[in-house]
């Protein structure tokens, strides 16, 4: 299940991906030559693109950043794609790293559908799957306001293990943290960056990489951030995913099932006000679905039908379907059996998308619409920018899905414990960090419509922060009518970008 969750809800498992891990990086170290290390390479490339209403003038450098292991071993090639307005003061103007989730995404996605000055052509809500396929200058892009550092993880996009590296090194919650937070670190003294006001954005397991990275960083490096941006984040493994046998994600993700039913217009008495109904649907996955849930067996005859009749009256799915169901559906068997009779499966990503079903009578989704319509696009617009736009000269293939949560180690050691937990929660990570620098700021930019991670998810993590009232304070939610990918939706990329730039501004210094 946990599998599942992130090959689709974390965007490992896009069927239609810009294929390509080279084998040999993920090969053993020791049947690797260690001695032979590629070179790390950058392209540095000058332009200008209108902004914010303002002509631009920036530098970027692209390319591989060589990371070297605590005995001055070589172990990796990170890439990353720096994006630097000219003529800044470095010491005054922000910077943000960002990058996407997995694990084993890369962060192409971000990249050209926001944040990047040049964005992806797509058709919202349609198959963005026949060329010819077009960027713009995004007028959305963040870099009026803040200097952008694009990462791609290790496994993903062009960074790759090399010398005395190898995947146990990087490819797991820990490994992942500590790496990330490393080239950020020699980003920052490379690059002469160390007095800017320091961003971090994160979107999907991107969360919970972000959440650690705002420890260890601190932590371990002490470089304090002004502010992180948690982009439809997944938090904690045991919250945040629904068919695991724990009561509480099934609460979790009852409301964006309710989001998802009013949106297609399954329900018998569907309401006009989409916030109204949530609110309802919130009370009662709160006040009456979670108490029986954790009654299990010793909830009466009466109080099931009591929750039955809701769980139809708020998600479309039928009482018979939730009673063979024990009360309990992920989010799989929702999205195949919501618009089964229609012959349509609803996306997980972005459950406004819909596309034709396949095998009517399975248990489980068989593809994702919303990945299926939009990574086409993505990966060529990609490609065609990083090498002729950029010029980046690589025989490389760039990977977006590098499918890296077959090997990942899922143990995290928690600040709040001696040892390794065997699975991970970085709410605790966010709340020590938020303790230690209690100037620092959070904003998270959640969807309605995302099962990938539902924003009853998101809320529950905030809920759970074990932090004083006043730090609190610290972290506010921007909501938007879309997706995990809010940003391919008109309006809310409006939004998104209004809501971002207001954060580093009010937070800048």
């Amino acid at each position: 299940m946990f599998s599942r969750f992130l090959t689709a809800a974390l965007l490992a498992s896009l069927s239609l991906s810009f294929t390509a891990a080279v084998a040999d990086e993920h090969a053993p170290a020791a049947d690797r030559k260690a001695d032979v290390v590629p070179e790390a390479r950058t392209w540095v490339t000058r332009h200008k693109a209108r902004i914010g209403g303002q002509v631009i003038a920036y530098t970027v450098t692209a390319g591989t950043l060589l990371m070297k292991n605590d005995d001055d071993e070589p172990v990796a090639l990170f890439g990353f794609t720096a994006y630097v307005k000219d003529g800044e003061d470095p010491t005054n103007r922000p910077l943000m790293f960002a990058y996407n989730g997995g694990p084993g995404s890369a962060s192409a996605w971000l990249h050209m559908g926001i944040l990047g000055p040049k964005r992806t052509v797509l058709e919202d809500l349609a198959s963005n799957t026949a060329g010819p396929f077009r960027t713009v200058e995004n007028e959305f892009s963040i870099l009026d306001h803040a200097d952008l550092v694009m990462i791609d993880p290790v496994g993903t996009g062009f960074s790759q293990i090399v010398g005395k590296g190898d995947k146990k090194d990087f490819y797991g919650v820990d490994q992942d943290i500590d790496s990330v937070s490393r080239f950020i670190v020699r980003f920052l003294g490379d690059y002469g960056r160390w007095a800017s006001p320091k961003f971090v954005l994160g979107e999907s397991y991107g969360g919970i990489r972000t959440a650690g990275v705002a420890h260890e960083l601190l932590s371990r490096h002490n470089v304090a951030l002004n502010g992180i941006i948690l982009v439809s984040p997944y938090l904690d493994y045991g919250s945040g995913n629904a068919g695991v046998k724990l009561d509480v994600p099934y609460v979790n993700f009852l409301t964006t099932y309710a989001a998802t039913a009013w949106y297609h217009r399954v329900l018998k008495d569907r309401p006009d006000d989409l916030q109204a109904f949530l609110r309802e649907a919130e009370a009662f996955a709160e006040e009456v679905y979670a108490p029986v849930l954790f009654k299990g067996a010793r909830a009466t005859t009466e109080e099931r039908a009591q929750v039955l009749a809701g769980l139809e009256r708020y998600t479309g799915v039928s009482q018979e379907f939730w009673d063979l169901a024990n009360l309990r559906l992920d989010e799989g068997r929702f999205l195949q059996e919501l618009m089964r009779r229609q012959g349509k499966v609803v996306g997980r990503i972005d459950t406004r998308y819909v596309g034709e079903i396949i095998g009517p009578l399975g248990e489980y989704t068989d593809y994702d619409p919303y990945s299926a319509q939009v990574a086409p696009a993505i990966v060529a617009t990609f490609n065609d920018y990083y090498r002729r736009e950029l010029g980046v000269q690589t025989e490389r293939s760039y990977v977006l899905s590098g499918r890296l949560w077959r090997d990942w180690d899922q143990s995290h050691a928690q600040p709040d414990q001696r040892g390794k937990v065997p699975f991970p929660n970085t709410v605790v990570d966010l709340s020590h960090a938020m303790i230690l620098n209690p100037r620092m700021k959070v904003l998270i930019q959640q969807g309605y419509y995302d099962l990938a991670c539902p924003y009853g998810t998101v809320e529950y993590a905030v809920d759970h922060l074990d932090v004083s009232p006043a730090l609190r304070e610290n972290v506010s939610i921007a909501y938007y009518e879309a997706g995990h990918m809010m940003y391919v939706h008109g309006p809310s990329m409006v939004k998104f970008r209004d809501d971002l730039a207001a954060f580093v501004e009010a937070n800048r210094r």
